[in-house]
Order: structure tokens, then sequence, then C-alpha cells
């Protein structure tokens, strides 16, 4: 247990930690602000924070209880403390890093008495740091210690400590039975906010998202309670964990139902140079990638596939997997995908790769390891990062105007991060996202019937303050493609945009009927907003004015 310091000796050493006292400056309680000043650019969103003498209260609290927890003076607290993504750092309360759901309960229960915000930390890999708050003085509830994983071999479904990642997962299961499960790629990449916000990989429009496949959940509620969920049971709840659970609760297990895993997995790359000489062969070539993706008789659930502009507009890829062997490979996507572009990739620079399963996701996650360290992995980036997603086909206008602005704006001395661009095919032809029917009405995500979605990601080193200008045109380049698509674009929880302002950001991410009914369920599970974070669906009350 930590001692108890007054939160002024408490922020006092902040500037030993390398943060300046302008980013710990608070509103009082009740005001609702625009937020600002916690980074090197600002948030618009609304700020709910406790004063002074309630942080207090809530380490006098934590003492009390069975939680272990640490505040700011504590030895371990740059390892929990610090956040992925370099751009934003902030200073939680306190965190708490429990061993069992009752050490968990505690802690939520001791917040929600004194108004404190909570947010848990499963991999920390939110692009907007929102699993350490968002904003200072939260309490963050750290899950490295829930890392179990073990099968059902009956049933074949898994069960899963919320703090598990990726990497870890997808070796766990593949030892134990050679299953399984559709997910992302970046092994360090916690399960907690991965799952419950929808969760892609290449492998998911054979498997579904990662949301699709969760079964049941063990979760804390903001009263402090207990509960198991089965589809059956508590079904608002239910609903509302599967897209939208850092509002809503701390997820402590996961029952996630695997598949058998592919005896073969083929990684696939082809460049084309001449696709970033002329904006009219950017447009054309993937153009063809859509046409053989929505028309091509070969194209099935076996295949993930993507385009990606790298390197600052110097490399354009078509590339992706396919479940099968290589000669199947060669006699049906290959020459199938080869023969929709009217321009010819490099010979000498395109590469057709097997692997088992779990090799090749090391080979995807491009880190060398299929796993990641139980305790004390730190993983930073200083990064930006937006999304766009569609349920309709792209017109050729917005894909033409997307690599006019790349072009131009994002080569040479023209911009001031590094960058990169890649649309991934998400549905289409027996593409298992949002199979049997799933909508916004069978969990808390309105993305199944997309078709395409796309990363725009800018980065800088660890050292360098990411500059306004890196921001601006990261935001040129998605409204470049976004001008043309007349609002028929929505965007990823799983790539959350810090700088949008909440009403965009609940459109975009939502959309108005599954905002409403997220909204009543927050009324009713979390009335007092202790789930919070900028972003978060909120708590209405009479003085809240959007």
């Amino acid at each position: 247990m930590a001692l108890i310091q007054t939160q002024s000796q408490l922020f006092g050493t902040a500037l030993d930690w390398g943060i300046s006292h302008n980013s710990l400056e608070q509103p009082l309680a009740g005001q609702n602000t625009v937020k600002s000043g916690d980074g090197p650019s600002s948030v618009k969103a609304f700020v709910r924070l406790p004063p002074c003498e309630s942080t207090g209260h809530l380490l006098q609290c934590l003492s009390n209880s069975i939680s272990p927890f640490i505040t700011l003076i504590d030895p371990q607290w740059p390892t929990y403390a610090t956040t992925f993504n370099e751009r934003l750092q902030y200073i939680p309360a306190a965190i708490t890093i429990p061993n069992t759901t009752e050490q968990i309960r505690a802690a939520v229960s001791c917040a929600s008495k004194y108004g404190i915000p909570v947010q848990a930390k499963s991999g920390g890999h939110s692009c907007a740091s929102y699993s350490t708050g968002g904003h200072n003085g939260i309490l963050m509830i750290d899950l490295e210690k829930f890392n179990s994983v073990s099968i059902d071999y009956r049933t074949g479904i898994a069960t899963v400590g919320g703090g598990l990642r990726l990497g870890n997962l997808a070796q766990g299961i593949w030892d134990q039975g050679r299953r399984a499960l559709g997910h992302g790629t970046c092994p360090g990449v916690g399960i907690g906010g991965h799952f419950t916000h929808g969760g892609y990989g290449y492998s998911s429009r054979a498997f579904g998202l990662a949301l699709e496949q969760i079964i049941w959940l063990d979760v804390v509620l903001a009263n402090g309670s207990f509960v198991k969920i089965e589809n059956e049971t508590l079904g608002d709840v239910y609903y509302a964990l599967r897209g939208a659970a850092d509002s809503f609760g701390i997820v402590t297990t996961f029952y996630l139902q695997t598949s058998t895993a592919p005896e073969v997995v083929i990684k696939f790359s082809h460049s084309f140079p001449q696709a970033l000489e002329l904006i009219e062969n950017a447009t054309v070539v993937f153009m063809g990638v859509q046409n053989f993706s929505l028309y091509s008789p070969v194209v099935d659930r076996n295949l993930g596939l993507a385009v990606t502009l790298g390197g600052n507009a110097t490399s354009y890829t078509v590339h992706g997997t396919w479940f099968g062997s290589v000669e199947s490979f060669n006699k049906t996507i290959a020459p199938a995908l080869l023969e929709a572009l009217p321009v010819s990739p490099a010979l000498n620079e395109s590469s057709v790769e097997p692997a088992d399963w779990i090799t090749s996701l090391t080979m995807l996650g491009g880190e060398g390891n299929s796993t990641v360290p139980l305790h004390g992995f730190l993983q930073q980036d200083n990064f930006y990062a937006k999304s766009v997603s569609t349920n309709v086909s792209f017109a050729e206008e917005p894909i033409r105007k997307f690599f006019e602005y790349a072009y131009s704006a994002g080569r040479g001395l023209n911009v001031p991060i590094s960058w990169f661009s890649i649309i991934h095919l998400y549905g289409g032809p027996d593409s298992q996202i949002g199979a049997e029917g799933k909508n916004g009405s069978w969990a808390a995500y309105s993305g199944f019937d997309d078709l395409w979605m796309v990363q725009n990601y800018g980065n800088v080193p660890l050292d360098q303050n990411f500059p306004q200008r890196g921001i601006q045109f990261l935001d040129g380049l998605n409204d470049a493609m976004t001008s043309a698509m007349n609002r028929s674009y929505n965007a990823c929880l799983n790539y959350i945009d810090p700088e949008l302002d909440t009403d965009e950001a609940w459109h975009l991410y939502y959309g108005k009927p599954l905002f409403e009914r997220l909204k009543s369920l927050k009324r009713d599970l979390d009335p007092g907003d202790i789930f919070w974070n900028p972003q978060s669906i909120p708590v209405w009350n009479d003085t809240w004015v959007l």
C-alpha cells in the first residue's frame, strides 16, 4: 500500500517526472469545460473532475481497502503510468494493480463513493491514452495480473483474463489446441479495449471481428458489483459491453469462441512503383483492387486484403493473407488479382510466403516475437491516428482526391512527420464480419456492415514534440477523402481520435440511434458517470449543453 499524501504533495513531484504544472490544472467539481493544455494539442471534450479533497478521500479509502495501489511517489509509477502514446501523457490520482476481482470491486467502490472517474488498462494502447484517463486525476485500474488463458477442449471456448495481450492470447490458444481467433496482429495490444470496441485483423473476414467471438463476460459494474454475463442474461449489460465497455464496466474475464487454426496461411505482397509516379495510376490500381474484391468469384472469407501507401508516399503495396496452400493461391487468388489491375507490379518486389498460423501472426506483427513479457512491458510511439470507414464501395473521386492530397502535401519537406495509410478490406463477398444479420441491435457496434476501413497514422521520434502541422496534415488526408463521400462514412473506435469534439466523435463512432440507446443505458448502469473519459457515453443532466 502507498503512503497517503496530500494531492499537492503527490502532484508536486510531477516536475521530477518531466511534466509541467500547467498540465495538472483541473476544473472544479461539477464544471463542464472544454479540455485544453493536457498535451501538445488541445482536446475538445467535456471534463468532469473532482476537487482536490475528493482525491485525498479516494487515497484514504483505497488505503483502508483490500485494493493494492501506487501513487506518483512510488518507484513503480513510471512502469505503470507511462502511456503508449508519448504525445498524450496523463497523471492518474492513483493506479491500482489488483490480483483479484474483489480488489477491483473495492477500488471501483472507493472511486464511486467520492466521484472519481475510473478507466481500466488492459494493454494501454489507446491512441488517445484513455486507458490512463485522457485527463489527469482519474483512478486507473491496471489489469496486467489478469493474464491467464485456458481452453475448454470440448467446446473450444477460451477463458481469458482481461489484461492479456493479443500475442500471448494467440500463442496460448495455439499451444493448448492449435486454436485461433480473429483479431489484430500487434502482439503487445491488450485484449480489453481491442475486443470490446471491434477488433479487426487480416483474419476477421474469416472469423468475424474480435467482438463477435465474445460468448460471455465477467465484469465489475459502476456500483462495485460483480456479474457473470451470458448472452441470455443481463442483456443490456452484455449489449453495451460489446462496443462501448469503457463507458460501462471493467471486464475481468472474457469467454471467447475459438476456431480451428488454418493449416497454412499465405502472406503476400505486390509493390506498384508506377502508382507512385502518377495519381491516375494510384487511383486505378485501387479501383482495380476494389473491383476484384467485390466481383471476383475466387474471393471468399479466407482472403484478407489491404492497400498501403507507406513511407510518406514512397511505397505503394497491395498485400494481405490467404488461408490455403501456395499452389492453390497461385492458381486462384494471384492471377485473378493481378488480372484486375491495369498497372503491373514490380516483379522483383513481390512475395508469397507460406507459414503456419502462429508464425504468420508473428510475421504480420513485425516484432520478431509472438508474445510479450507479462510484467514491465513498455512499448511507445509518438503519434496521431485517424480513421475512415464506409459501408459502400468507393467512387473514383474520393480515392483520387486522397492520392492528390497525399502526393502534393505528404512528400519531402511538405510534411514534418513520418506517416502511412492502410485501406483494409472489411466486408465484401463471404465476409464473416456482421454475418448472420448482426447489426447495431445485436451489439453496441455500428460497423458490422462496413466494406472498407482506412487508417491514417503519423509519428515522430519519442524525444520530439508532435507538431501541430502533423495533425493538420493527417486531418487533411482524412478530409480529402471524406469531402467527396457525401457523409457516407464513419470512424473506428480502435483508432480513436482525441482531436474530435464530442458531438463529432459520437456521430462517427456510434451514429444517432445507437448513441441514444447507449445514453439511456448509461443512465441506468452508471448514473454517477464513474466510467468516464473525454469521449465516453455521457450521463445527461440539465446543465450539459451540446
